[in-house]
């Protein structure tokens, strides 16, 4: 008798050799920051070498030198899952569109199919179209653009020729007092007072005329602004209309994007954005890797056991993506949509609220009456953070319980290491503080960078602002983003690495890191990071000199401490 197989989803993809159970992970990924599972890589390689080897479509990645196009790099993500009969293997995805569509071959569909021909979306969008080109042509209309161009002309004239009748009533007023002084030691009164009745006369006929003047000229302007605005009444009408159907259809979007958890439970992109929190929902919600293959899976029975994102192509131009570079789900868009499709998994922990306890290792370099000079280890808060209590400065508080000051002076990220400086009393954090605000204060940091810088020294400018939909990631951003600078010098190459001394002259969130890995940086890394490179024992940046002013003695005193890499 032979025994029926389970049919597997279409976009189930088995491995190609017997996987065992001791292979598989006990918990499923924590998406935000986990390192990928062996099996996930697996799967990755293969994802990878089908994208070399492909011929089924064509997109621009902007990996090959000399090829025309719009170049657009991708995020592609795996899921290593289980069928209901215990078999392995894997499902694939790619965020946004891929090839100018949403559905493609080996990939797993999208949670909602905006773009099907014919569709409401579709549909919503050309007659939005339609009232864009409408408008378009009121402003391109030969009658509006001629009267715009003419009133602008005509509104100049008018203003100049009104301005050169006041003066010459001003010139004609003045000869008016001077006659009128010269006459008033000829005439006898009784001429005298007739004279001056004439002048008057001839003043109220000046005023009458420049008020005459002043309608003529105004009428012949007139006319041009209301052809303006007959025009423009209809272009506003179109526009608002465009932003009713425009709301309407992101509106309608939003209740199509339904995602479901292993409980059967669905939940459409607006409730999972709270309005009371959210205005709108991010741009792109739900069509990102992970959630789109976590809905495949739930809605074909399939468990999920662990999963990875990697980028694939050029990195965008604000942001750092490195090609092949694994990263985590991004938070704005993802996070409230996996913390509802994920409800009840057991997952690994989240590292970020997990932290060490380093204090013993924070030692001092330097103290007296004033200030304390800590060198900070690796992977441990300066300050607390929202979940994390344990820190330098509460580790100084209670190493100092009679120091009148706020301590801490600046801080340091939590993955770097280096020096920290103190003060005891509210005067010497104040006078530290100053030199800090006016860029007197001289640093230097020690990295270690992930590949062989070619120049010996240089210098980064980068204008860096916060990634609101995945924070705490930073992007440059010419319109928004705040200037950092930072000067670099070589040290020593190293194998493959590159040693470098860094000279901040700005202290924004991230900015050594992001000077480091962009593309408009150094564009390579700091070994070890895991926002911007790829995850290590630690991050290799080390804030390794310090040069004060001494808040008594007002000499300049200098510290130094070596790095552990």
């Amino acid at each position: 008798m032979s025994i029926s197989v389970p049919e597997v989803p279409a976009c189930f993809i088995p491995f190609q050799r017997d996987i065992a159970p001791s292979e598989l992970p006990e918990r499923f990924t924590f998406p935000f920051y986990y390192e990928p599972h062996p099996l996930c890589l697996e799967a990755v390689a293969a994802l990878q070498q089908y994208l070399l080897s492909q011929q089924e479509w064509e997109h621009n990645f902007g990996l090959q030198e000399g090829q025309a196009g719009l170049v657009i790099g991708k995020m592609f993500g795996v899921l290593l899952v289980q069928t209901q009969d215990g078999r392995v293997g894997y499902l694939t995805a790619f965020s946004g569109k891929l090839a100018n569509s949403n559905t493609i071959g080996r990939f797993v569909p999208p949670v909602f199919d905006m773009l099907r021909e014919g569709g409401v979306f579709r549909t919503g969008e050309q007659e939005i179209h339609q009232v864009t080109l409408q408008i378009a042509a009121l402003e391109a209309a030969p009658e509006y653009t001629a009267a715009l161009a003419t009133a602008a002309i005509e509104e100049s004239a008018v203003a100049a020729d009104i301005a050169q009748l006041k003066e010459q009533l001003r010139e004609k007023k003045a000869l008016r007092k001077t006659r009128r002084n010269e006459q008033k030691t000829i005439l006898d009164a009784a001429e005298y007072e007739l004279y001056c009745e004439a002048l008057a006369k001839e003043s109220v006929t000046d005023s009458a005329y420049l008020r005459y003047f002043t309608q003529q000229r105004r009428q012949q302007a007139d006319a041009l602004a209301q052809t303006i605005a007959g025009f423009q009444q209809e272009i506003d009408r179109l526009k608002e209309l465009r932003k009713q159907q425009s709301a309407h259809l992101q509106e309608w979007l939003f209740q199509q994007y339904n995602f479901i958890n292993q409980y059967g439970t669905y939940k459409n992109v607006r409730t999972i954005f709270d309005p009371q929190i959210f205005e709108n929902p991010p741009a792109g919600a739900g069509e990102c890797a992970t959630p789109k293959m976590l809905q495949y899976a739930f809605q074909h029975g399939l468990k999920p056991l662990a999963m990875a994102e990697f980028w694939w192509g050029q990195s965008p131009v604000s942001e750092i993506r490195k090609h092949g570079y694994f990263y985590p789900a991004c938070k704005g868009k993802c996070e409230p949509i996996l913390e509802h499709m994920m409800e009840g998994m057991e997952t690994d922990d989240n590292p970020m609220l997990v932290q060490e306890d380093l204090g013993d290792q924070i030692k001092t370099v330097y103290e007296d009456e004033y200030i304390i000079v800590v060198n900070k280890p690796a992977d441990f808060l300066s300050v607390p953070g929202i979940n994390i209590q344990d820190c330098v400065l509460s580790i100084l508080q209670k190493r100092y319980p009679d120091a009148t000051g706020p301590l801490l002076v600046h801080r340091l990220d939590m993955a770097t290491s280096g020096l920290l400086i103190a003060a005891k009393t509210k005067e010497a954090h104040h006078y530290i503080q100053s030199q800090f605000i006016k860029k007197t204060i001289q640093k230097r940091y020690i990295a270690l960078l992930d590949g062989v810088l070619e120049q010996r020294e240089g210098f980064v400018d980068l204008p860096l602002r916060v990634d609101l939909d995945n924070r705490p990631h930073q992007l440059v951003c010419y319109e928004y983003g705040k200037p950092s600078k930072t000067k670099w010098q070589v040290i020593g190459i190293e194998g493959n690495k590159t040693r470098v001394y860094f000279y901040p002259i700005t202290g924004r969130t991230h900015q050594l890191r992001m000077h480091s890995a962009h593309s408009l940086g150094l564009n390579m890394p700091i070994v070890g990071d895991d926002l911007y490179g790829t995850k290590a024992n630690r991050l290799h940046l080390h804030a390794e000199y310090l040069s004060v002013k001494h808040p008594a003695t007002k000499q300049m005193i200098s510290f130094q401490v070596d790095p552990e890499f």
